[in-house]
């Protein structure tokens, strides 16, 4: 196995990357996700490039764009096959892999996660959570059980673990990092707010801050009250 070196980043430090497709692309793929979902419970067996710009509220040539770049998927004078499409981007974000996680940390965020629908959903089967506290340590989350941390390097080895969920205190972030770089896990899910940059491409990561969001939303208030005043 390839050692995989973890180090801290910041924002500005770019995650090298083989993929030829951009990381903007890839990231909307889930609100296509979610409004192809929405248009199949609504029955719609069909949709052209500018109903579902106006739905998303971006433009049909930046559908389009985004679509060529997995082939495509529609056709000129029709549009796109809803339920089709909607199977396409579902492979492409392994919906139906059978993707199967462990969550290390067992406090209230790792709780909140494991009663969490979203996993299922999305085609991801929670299978175990790790934690230190002798108190959680035997019990279980939603029939998920809760396995002690000493235990984790013997479980990815004889389980089958595609992604870590990290929900750790963030000075403990590095440390687990190089834990599971060890093991043959493919991707982390970071929610410590510790930014974590995998220098070997076969790790993948993906840093969640919940503060940067909720600062986000923060400018957005306090600009419209400037606004509303200054107006």
């Amino acid at each position: 196995m390839k050692e995989k070196d973890i180090l801290y980043t910041t924002d500005e430090q770019a995650t090298p990357s083989k993929e030829n497709v951009s990381t903007a692309v890839i990231k909307r793929l889930p609100r296509y996700f979610r409004y192809l979902r929405i248009l199949m419970r609504e029955g719609k067996t069909r949709i052209s490039s500018s109903e579902l710009s106006r739905r998303m509220n971006i433009t049909a040539s930046q559908i389009r764009q985004d679509l060529n770049c997995f082939g495509g998927f529609g056709q000129q004078g029709y549009g796109y096959n809803v339920n089709y499409l909607y199977a396409r981007i579902c492979e492409l974000l392994g919906v139906g892999a059978g993707l199967q996680a462990v969550i290390i940390g067992g406090g209230n965020l790792g709780r909140a996660l494991a009663k969490n629908e979203m996993f299922e959903k999305r085609g991801v089967d929670i299978v175990a959570i790790f934690d230190v506290d002798e108190n959680l340590v035997g019990t279980s989350i939603n029939d998920i059980p809760i396995l002690h941390i000493d235990e984790f390097e013997r479980y990815a080895a004889t389980h089958t673990v595609d992604m870590a969920v990290l929900t750790l205190p963030k000075e403990q972030t590095l440390d687990m990092a190089h834990r599971i770089a060890e093991t043959d896990i493919s991707g982390i899910w970071n929610f410590t707010g510790q930014e974590l940059h995998s220098i070997e491409s076969d790790l993948v990561i993906e840093n969640v801050h919940l503060g940067d969001s909720l600062m986000t939303l923060n400018y957005r208030i306090v600009s419209k009250y400037n606004e509303d005043r200054n107006g």
